[in-house]
């Protein structure tokens, strides 16, 4: 190569690579965020998010994309879809259940990851500790326990009468036996009867609801999983075609026709994921941020619910009820 057009090649290459380092500074950053569920059953977590992200100055569309990768029960499809984040990439990684967070630790130790779970993920293995998570994990947790026994006893106070509760768990998720565990040791501590009945599938929901109506209990009690709240409609109708009130770990539950739903605000949860998003994508790191401990919780009452099943809400319960639905 001669001189000259060695020069003049250097210079090209010169004036081009500031251009490029600009292009890659300037490329909208991207939010993948891994759900078990499907666009229909996470609008209300996406848009969540979206409030989370605005807060810290990230609108969608104009200076942040989110990515959804979607499920729709199949957790078979998890870690092909976490990879196609991955190998995308995109620059912070949101979820929502212990089986996506395991999954995403397990594709990427680089792309910050923010979880929304329930249960301690310090056990979980997902982080060092819960104020200085370590690694690329940090999140928003809450105690699953404490809310099933609290939402039992809420449950005992909606229907003091009741001598058996059905329970609905998915046996693939991995909190199904100390779920199990847990509900069995308040049915015991309120005198009541326990019919256990799995489910992991469609067929198997019509399943256990016939069950459940056949040994004649008088309320169901619903674990919270993925599965299930992507579900949701479809649980609230077995439920009323066999007469019986239901209790649930979200408000969507209640809006939807069941009786009755006590549990941690999710909105406010996923709200909080899309602020740390933000401030990872301003240059925090997600070892450097405390998991939050969600302390908010809604009991939601559909009365229009009640009087379709001739039931009597007590006006102690009524008081306390955070939503009302007549």
């Amino acid at each position: 190569m001669r001189r000259r057009e060695f020069i003049t090649l250097l210079g090209g290459a010169a004036a081009a690579w500031p251009l490029t380092a600009h292009a890659q500074q300037s490329r909208m950053p991207i939010v993948g965020y891994l759900s078990n569920g499907s666009q229909g059953s996470d609008a209300f977590r996406a848009a969540a998010i979206r409030k989370g992200l605005g807060e810290v100055g990230y609108d969608d569309g104009r200076n942040v994309e989110i990515d959804y990768r979607g499920a729709e029960g199949r957790t078979d499809r998890l870690t092909e879809l976490a990879n196609q984040l991955v190998q995308r990439p995109v620059d912070v990684i949101i979820l929502g259940s212990t089986a996506t967070a395991r999954v995403a630790k397990a594709a990427t130790t680089t792309i910050p990851i923010v979880f929304v779970i329930a249960g301690d993920p310090v056990k979980l293995d997902l982080v060092e500790s819960l104020n200085r998570p370590g690694g690329n994990l940090t999140g928003v947790s809450f105690l699953a326990k404490l809310l099933l026994q609290k939402r039992f006893e809420v449950l005992k106070e909606a229907l003091p009468n009741a001598a058996s509760i059905g329970f609905l768990v998915n046996p693939a998720n991995p909190n199904a036996e100390p779920d199990t565990r847990d509900v069995e040791a308040a049915a015991r501590g309120f005198g009541k009867r326990l019919i256990v009945s799995n489910a992991g599938n469609d067929s198997e929901l019509e399943t256990a609801f016939a069950a459940f109506a056949k040994a004649q209990v008088d309320a169901v009690f619903v674990d919270d999983d993925p599965f299930f709240n992507g579900r949701q409609v479809q649980i609230v109708a077995l439920a009323a075609r066999y007469a019986l009130p239901g209790s649930f770990s979200l408000r969507e539950y209640a809006v939807n026709g069941g009786l009755m739903s006590y549990g941690t605000s999710l909105s406010d949860s996923y709200r909080q994921s899309g602020v740390y998003a933000g401030r990872i994508l301003k240059g925090e790191k997600p070892a450097d941020l405390p998991v939050e401990q969600s302390t908010k919780v809604e009991l939601v009452l559909n009365l229009k619910t009640a009087k379709t099943l001739g039931l009597t809400v007590p006006p102690s319960l009524l008081a306390r009820a955070d939503e009302v639905i007549e």
